[in-house]
């Protein structure tokens, strides 16, 4: 059974153009959400210990919200959203043309904006990776949870540390207008889930 460390270049880079593809999905999506262009750069996968991700993020003590869902079916782990405040208030200005200076702040209809951005990246990788397999994935209800990175990646520590201490990063730019963010989303399927991806999608390297 492969772990996410044992993963080779070939494995990594079909994992890569499912992310390419996903972020279309997303582009896409959130470009008629919001009613203006939006453009994604070719995402970078990587493959990082909890604690480096941690580190890659901004620390365990950044303030940051984070979008979750747990997936099943064909395809079990998790999928977490990272939305850090540059993030926010770039979506906030499109879809409320509102801005907050610190997340305390965040209302219930700016909760609920964040909450469905979050799901629309998450779906459209999640979209990406049915489509091109045939695996069946069911998606749980997204929940947000704003805390410092460190607690909010103890989430996913918790639920699959028992089985890697690895974890599959997906990053990339958004531009709007003559603004860019990070999208920050992490992919983590257990250990058999991934290796049934990786055998559906024809790279496993046993």
């Amino acid at each position: 059974m492969k772990k996410y460390e044992e993963m080779n270049s070939l494995e990594i880079d079909v994992l890569r153009e499912i992310g390419s593809i996903g972020t279309g999905n997303a582009a896409t999506a959130l470009s008629q959400l919001m009613n203006k262009k939006i453009r994604m750069t070719m995402p970078e996968v990587q493959i990082l210990g909890f604690n480096e991700a941690i580190t890659k993020f901004g620390g365990p003590e950044t303030i940051v919200s984070g979008v979750l869902v747990t997936t099943s079916g064909e395809l079990n782990g998790i999928m977490l959203y990272l939305q850090q405040l540059d993030f926010i208030n770039l979506m906030l200005e499109q879809v409320l043309t509102e801005k907050i200076e610190d997340f305390e702040q965040l209302g219930e209809m700016e909760v609920s904006a964040l909450v469905e951005i979050g799901n629309i990246m998450i779906s459209s990788y999640i979209s990406a990776i049915s489509k091109l397999t045939g695996i069946n994935i069911n998606l749980s209800v997204p929940v947000m949870s704003v805390n410092m990175l460190g607690a909010i990646m103890s989430v996913p520590m918790v639920e699959l540390g028992y089985q890697t201490d690895k974890i599959m990063t997906i990053n990339g730019k958004f531009f709007v207008d003559d603004k860019e963010v990070y999208s920050n989303l992490l992919l983590m399927p257990d250990v058999e889930s991934l290796n049934y991806l990786l055998k559906k999608l024809g790279v496993l390297d046993e």
